[in-house]
């Protein structure tokens, strides 16, 4: 049956491909640009969940709070809206980059030590409540600072096209999306895979209790993971107020709802298989909502998602590169 689902969707895939290839194309890119927005958000609940196997529900309205703190000092404190040259708009864009990361990681940091620390050994069902409780407080943080009409930023990078073939078409404000990820995800790998401090992480996830032993200090270890998840999360922000470029207070829990698809999708708790999964979420999206051949339409993305999760958690748990573990290990 499975078998089949995949065959009946690669046909529609070369259906569309070969009908319009340009517009195939274009589609694709804009996959690519939500997979890597996702991507971000995917890997701070995959990071949270590797070294606590806790849930953090309130990553994503960390996420929502990241991107209406940017668009505040996009607009009303750096007033880039309207068209500025590149070398002022890119150098206050870094600077915004930079500060929204750095107050996300600090948040988020917060959160750990106010709301997880003390639940660390308390039954699974505590601390997962208490991210849901998190998830509502940040959402109300946003309604109050922000009120419940979004944040725009449209136009804020150039919707011109880097390049046009046959009506194939890129333009700049999806190309940065992916520009700024790429480095990122990169840099990330070699932070868990090369340093010191992703060696502590690491030996954290894998046995706290023996990592503490071996004298790494466990609580700084969990607070620099958290950390690293909210920067990711800020960047996040910044880069969807660059495209799509609007926000609420309420875009958080839908978009890390199914940034947490993508994380369950491609392994919780595997880097590569929370990126590996938010591309393919953001190509199923791009796909149903902009292919003109037998596309289900935009009313039907959060039904097709959502019931990918089901179907992950029911028949694959670990996800497309995940491994199964014994419970309790």
């Amino acid at each position: 049956m499975g078998l089949l689902l995949i065959a009946v969707v690669v046909a529609w895939l070369v259906v569309n491909l070969i009908g319009s290839p340009a517009q195939f194309l274009t589609v694709f890119v804009l996959g690519i640009t939500f997979g890597s927005l996702y991507g971000l958000i995917a890997l701070g609940y995959t990071l949270v969940y590797g070294i606590l196997e806790l849930i953090n529900f309130a990553h994503g309205d960390l996420f929502m709070l990241g991107g209406l703190m940017s668009g505040t000092l996009i607009i009303s404190v750096f007033h880039l809206q309207g068209g500025k040259a590149w070398y002022v708009l890119w150098p206050l864009l870094l600077l915004t980059l930079v500060i929204s990361a750095t107050l996300c990681a600090s948040i988020n940091v917060g959160i750990e030590a106010i709301a997880y620390r003390r639940l660390r050994h308390a039954p699974r069902l505590a601390p997962l409540i208490t991210a849901v409780a998190m998830s509502f407080i940040l959402q109300g943080i946003g309604l109050i600072f922000w009120g419940p009409r979004p944040t725009s930023t449209n136009n804020l990078v150039s919707e011109s096209k880097v390049f046009d073939i046959n009506g194939f078409s890129v333009t700049w404000n999806k190309l940065v999306v992916i520009l700024v990820t790429a480095p990122v995800l990169i840099g990330l790998n070699r932070l868990v895979q090369k340093t010191r401090q992703g060696k502590a992480m690491r030996a954290v996830a894998q046995d706290m209790q023996a990592a503490s032993m071996m004298g790494i200090n466990v609580n700084r270890t969990i607070s620099f993971t958290f950390a690293v998840g909210g920067a990711l999360a800020g960047v996040a922000g910044l880069l969807w107020m660059i495209y799509p470029g609007q926000m609420r207070f309420d875009t958080g829990f839908q978009t890390g709802l199914i940034a947490f698809t993508a994380a369950v999708l491609g392994g919780i708790g595997n880097l590569k298989g929370a990126v590996a999964g938010a591309m393919v979420i953001g190509l199923i999206q791009a796909f149903n909502e902009g292919l003109s051949i037998g596309s289900p339409g935009s009313n039907w993305t959060q039904s097709i998602v959502f019931s990918i999760l089901i179907l992950i958690l029911v028949f694959r748990p670990e996800g497309l590169v995940g491994e199964r573990t014994p419970e309790g290990q």
